[in-house]
């Protein structure tokens, strides 16, 4: 994973007007506007979305809605709310007004081919008001929720209520978390029919601690600390000194890209890798307790799984990954497991995308789901 400072690009469109929310849902749509550059054949657009954040208050969020050209079924469009990997905790890293946005979601194109909607929300605080709860699952879970039902209020949609949800890295936790919030949180008449998980996070302490990249483990700890601090009001202090408060403040500033590190963020990151060195959060109560609630309990889903592991990642450990298939599978739950030799963490989503897909299109078509659990064992 490679770091630099992204600045925001800031695209301005009309307007579109009319906007008449069609029965079960409730109308949580802000604004949506005209968003240029999308793939040949498509429409797409940012929104603004109303939504419940974190502690429960109303909230805004942002995100980017990209619909196939052409009428839609009689029934409407089936959605796939993708849901980004780590792009940063500042604003200007939200995917809808960075130029990468398109290329980042995995197989987009074929999405769309397939005539579905694509849903990309920003998360809760990323590119709208307040801090974003960065691997936070009941934020990152409403997240994707209200902007499933953001889009269905857009008129060029006509989306049909049902919608899948696949997210990798971040979003890969942010989709689990969706299974678990999809059948409380969801609006009258929108239903998830499953949940596709690349390389997620599960067991937040041992994804921190277990990272064999020291430079990727001290910009992700100043990411959830710097975000945690703001979110839960936990002094930094409690983590390393303040001139070390001081510098993770700083870098959890920079964005996630693939250009590579910049000379003061490289000299940043082995600063506070020094810094870190010998500190355990999961010794800090404040820290271990949140990392526990955050991480994503084996609990048995009501919807199918399917969940895409790289054997090559240096980010989230398969190990990690695989303790977790295995507690799910021991609940009863039917897991689809994609576990790939020479995949690592920025390849994964997008090499497993054709046999995610097909999962996707079976959930809407009715199909039994598969279950790898007895080839685990």
């Amino acid at each position: 994973m490679k770091i630099v400072i992204a600045l925001a690009l800031f695209l301005a469109a009309a307007p579109v007007a009319a906007l008449v929310p069609r029965p079960p849902y409730r109308s949580n749509l802000v604004a949506v506007t005209p968003l240029a550059g999308g793939p040949a054949g498509s429409q797409a657009f940012t929104i603004r979305y109303g939504m419940r954040g974190d502690n429960g208050e109303a909230t805004e969020a942002t995100g980017v809605v990209i619909v196939p050209r052409g009428p839609a079924p009689a029934g409407g469009r089936d959605v796939v709310a993708w849901a980004h990997g780590t792009s940063g905790i500042a604003d200007q890293c939200a995917p809808s007004v960075n130029p990468w946005l398109f290329d980042s979601i995995a197989g987009l194109e074929a999405m769309l081919a397939r005539g579905y909607v694509v849903v990309a929300t920003d998360y809760e605080g990323l590119g709208s008001p307040g801090p974003h709860p960065y691997l936070i699952g009941r934020s990152a879970a409403r997240s994707v929720i209200f902007a499933v039902s953001a889009a269905h209020e857009i008129p060029a949609a006509r989306t049909s209520g049902r919608y899948v949800v696949w997210g990798e890295s971040q979003g890969g936790h942010a989709a689990l978390w969706t299974g678990l919030y999809g059948p409380v949180d969801d609006f009258p008449g929108q239903r998830l029919m499953g949940v596709a998980a690349s390389a997620p996070p599960t067991d937040l302490k041992a994804n921190l601690s277990g990272n064999s990249n020291p430079a990727v483990r001290a910009l992700l700890t100043a990411m959830t600390a710097e975000s945690w601090h703001e979110t839960y009001g936990i002094p930094l202090s409690t983590i390393t000194r303040p001139v070390g408060s001081d510098l993770i403040r700083r870098l959890a500033m920079n964005c996630v890209t693939l250009d590579g590190f910049k000379l003061r963020t490289k000299i940043g990151l082995m600063r506070l890798i020094g810094q870190l060195r010998g500190v355990d959060l999961g010794a800090s109560p404040p820290w271990a307790a949140l990392m526990k609630a955050n991480s994503v309990a084996p609990v048995r889903f009501t919807v199918p799984v399917l969940i895409a592991q790289g054997s090559k990642d240096v980010i989230v450990a398969p190990e990690v990954t695989r303790r977790y298939v295995d507690a799910l599978c021991r609940t009863g739950q039917r897991v689809r497991f994609l576990h790939p030799d020479a995949n690592d963490h920025v390849t994964i989503a997008k090499n497993t995308a054709a046999e995610t897909i097909d999962w996707i299109g079976d959930r809407f078509a009715g199909r039994p789901d598969p279950d790898d659990c007895g080839s685990l064992r």
